[in-house]
């Protein structure tokens, strides 16, 4: 938050957080350590009254974010598009996972290619960053399902940044930044929530969420979630069942200091994962129009997963209103799979021509970040401006294992796919682990932003990354390879301009880079792809910043992309050199627009609604990423009505997306190749009655209309069919 008035009285971290949440309450100061009183026990600091700005608990939006930039700025004041998707609409719509959240959210997208694997993107590149709490985390996306299937359940809200993020995020895609910020342990006294669920294909689960002061001061802090999960499918034989655990604590070590630290740990245990999809076609071209409880799985597959995470935090504020915040997180990902593959194009009479391939694979994946970040105003002729600066470390390791599927006599062949039967098809025995890929990735970084306040309506962000990236890896079918790339410069850029007291109008230039694992004729590698992006325009802040609104126009653009060129005859006397060389060229553009209104637009009605539209071809003018849906309309509305009613709470919306497609590798030769899918509108809809100040009755429907939607595997030519409609019923009790 700004410090306007470099003469008001100190805060503690914890003080300025609830200023930033818009609370007005009396804290206890920590005891200073090492101070004791008469007796022996720690002295208690004088109560600090925070005086602020009340936000209403039911909020869709956010005051302030720092996922674009290190420096804290509101919505308006950030030169980027931002959506945050509040705790109340997490709850409101009973989002579980990060796909939820990532298929309800303005100018951001889904491809549900399996049933527990998806790809997301934004503006037509794929997104390959997620971050917690700011510090990014490496998604190896051809091997994941946990990460898209994370329980939403330990994390407050989830901030999406679009366009280029490489200022916080280092290396990767022009696309966005999805960060999920995990809760705090802020409660003084117990407060929390007890909520237990019901839904369609027997699903059950039960969330606890408690919060308190350890000590009676509360200057120590704790508070744990746990969540389970457990349930059917719409899918033939697939039931899923998640467990989720997490503890924080957090401490005032002085007036001006905050050490927090926490763990959790999270489960995933898919039965009957489908591992591909579905044939689209018949061989003699018609489609194969298959029941949505459909599966291409055997009884016996499965696709679990672990992920553990501890974090430790200090913040310690000077006097001089400088902020200092380290901190270091440790998390390991695990997943074991027993998979069957099917692909093919079945024959319409005999549901002949299916081939199967069995196969098992364990992942182990350690992450290490570590974070040094300092901040704080400073003057400059005359005027307060701000910087921050900091230092980031990366390390991941990755390694994959193998194993091979030994079916003996049993007869491993699909037979009729017409009527297949996933009970029926023979369980291999597995043979041990052996390597099948490993890779390593560090990247260090140096980084400072400067938000100059040039007048009074006008500012200027400039800041720079400097960073080093390193991979290594190798694979039963991948050589040995190194990426190494030394201080690789990513810039920021932004300026904005206050209009009047509600409007401001911005612009931006960010960018990020992509390494790749090309070599041009000398051997060397090619230099990294560098995504460009620019972005203009107005955003505003209504009703004493309950509403948030904005429009945006947008161009990305990459440089040195790898293009693959024939290989030269070197001296003239032939033959040709075998390998393949490339050269840099021109990559992808995309150019579009987004318009986003989110928070309270009148009492007791709540809203976030956004449209998105782009348009993205490579160098030749053709459309990339096509399977992703150009057009997207995302709304939803609820209403706690007036009086005598004001108990009840009403919403619903829609989610709307374009006409998506790929040229399907495997489609006969009778139809034109074309995998589509025409453009389609999901409803939704809930409601929530308070039966009195604690407990609270709500029920969702999902896709209202129930209908028929897939995700497209366009490597191979598949599908897999979404979530039919469903309806899930909850109680939630809060103390």
């Amino acid at each position: 938050m700004k410090n306007k008035h470099p003469t008001t009285p100190q805060r503690t971290p914890l003080a300025r957080l609830m200023m930033a949440a818009g609370l007005t309450l009396p804290l206890a100061a920590a005891a200073q350590m090492g101070e004791q009183g008469e007796h022996g026990e720690a002295a208690a600091m004088p109560k600090v009254e925070i005086q602020a700005q009340k936000q209403d608990d039911t909020s869709y939006t956010s005051r302030a974010t720092r996922t674009a930039t290190p420096l804290t700025m509101s919505l308006r004041e950030t030169p980027q598009s931002v959506t945050v998707i509040t705790q109340q609409r997490i709850e409101d719509q009973a989002l579980a996972t990060v796909t939820d959240v990532v298929n309800n959210t303005t100018g951001v997208s889904v491809n549900q290619y399996e049933t527990h694997r998806a790809g997301f993107t934004a503006r037509g590149f794929d997104i390959d960053n997620l971050q917690i709490d700011g510090d990014p985390t490496t998604w190896e996306q051809p091997w994941s399902s946990g990460e898209t299937l994370s329980s939403l359940a330990t994390y407050d809200r989830v901030e999406v940044v679009r366009g280029a993020t490489g200022l916080m995020t280092g290396a990767g895609n022009p696309s966005a930044a999805i960060n999920l910020v995990r809760k705090r342990a802020t409660a003084r006294d117990l407060s929390g929530s007890a909520e237990i669920g019901i839904g369609r294909w027997d699903m059950r689960r039960a969330q606890v969420d408690v919060g308190t002061g350890l000590n009676d001061s509360g200057s120590v802090r704790g508070r744990v979630v746990a969540e389970y999960q457990d349930g059917d499918s719409w899918v033939d034989y697939m039931k899923n069942k998640t467990r989720t655990l997490y503890a924080t604590v957090e401490a005032d070590l002085g007036p001006q200091t905050v050490a927090s630290a926490g763990i959790s740990r999270q489960e995933t245990d898919p039965q009957g994962a489908m591992w591909g999809g579905l044939p689209l076609w018949y061989t003699d071209g018609t489609l194969t129009n298959w029941d949505r409880s459909k599966t291409s799985a055997a009884a016996w597959t499965s696709w679990s997963s672990s992920y553990d995470s501890m974090f430790v935090d200090l913040q310690h504020r000077f006097d001089n209103g400088w902020q200092l915040r380290t901190g270091f997180t440790h998390a390991e990902r695990e997943g074991d799979s027993y998979l069957l593959y099917l692909s093919g194009v079945p024959d319409r009479i005999t549901g002949l021509g299916m081939a199967a391939f069995s196969g098992s694979y364990a992942t182990r994946t350690r992450q290490d970040n570590l974070n040094l970040h300092l901040s704080g105003p400073f003057t400059l002729a005359g005027r307060q401006h701000e910087a921050a600066f900091g230092y980031m470390h990366s390390e991941q390791k990755f390694n994959s294992d193998s194993r091979a599927a030994d079916f003996g006599s049993q007869d491993p062949s699909v037979g009729n796919f017409n009527t297949w039967n996933p009970a029926a098809y023979p369980t291999p025995a597995w043979g041990a682990p052996t390597f099948y890929e490993g890779s390593s990735t560090k990247q260090d970084a140096l980084y400072g932003v400067v938000r100059f306040s040039l007048a009074d309506p006008l500012k200027l962000i400039l800041g720079a990354r400097v960073g080093n990236y390193e991979k290594t890896g190798v694979g039963l079918w991948t050589p040995a390879y190194t990426m190494k790339h030394d201080r690789e410069v990513t810039p920021y850029a932004g300026i904005v301009y206050d209009i009047n007291d509600s409007y401001s109008a911005y612009a931006s230039y960010t960018d990020i880079f992509q390494p790749q694992n090309r070599k041009d004729f000398a051997g060397n590698n090619l230099e990294p792809i560098v995504g460009k992006s620019y972005e203009a325009g107005v955003k505003g802040e209504f009703l004493d910043k309950r509403l948030n609104a904005s429009f945006a126009v947008f161009k990305i653009r990459q440089d040195k992309l790898a293009q693959e060129v024939a290989p030269v005859d070197r001296d003239g006397d032939g033959p040709l050199p075998p390998e393949v060389y490339y050269r840099a060229s021109e990559g992808a553009e995309s150019r579009g627009f987004e318009f986003e209104v989110a928070g309270e637009l009148a009492r007791g009605l709540n809203a976030s609604a956004g449209y998105s539209q782009f348009k993205a071809e490579d160098a030749a003018g053709a459309d990339i990423n096509s399977i992703y849906p150009r057009k997207l309309l995302r709304a939803f509305v609820t209403y706690r009505l007036p009086g005598n009613w004001s108990a009840l709470t009403v919403g619903g919306g829609a989610n709307w997306e374009s006409r998506t497609y790929t040229l399907d590798p495997l489609a006969p030769a009778a139809t034109n190749g074309m995998l589509e899918q025409e453009a389609n509108v999901l409803v939704n809809l809930m409601a929530r009655y308070e039966i009195n100040d604690r407990l609270s009755a709500q029920v969702n429907v999902n896709n209202v209309f129930d209908k028929t939607t897939f995700g497209m595997f366009d490597a191979y030519g598949a599908i897999t069919y979404r979530a039919p409609r469903n309806v899930t019923a909850s109680l939630k009790y809060r103390f």
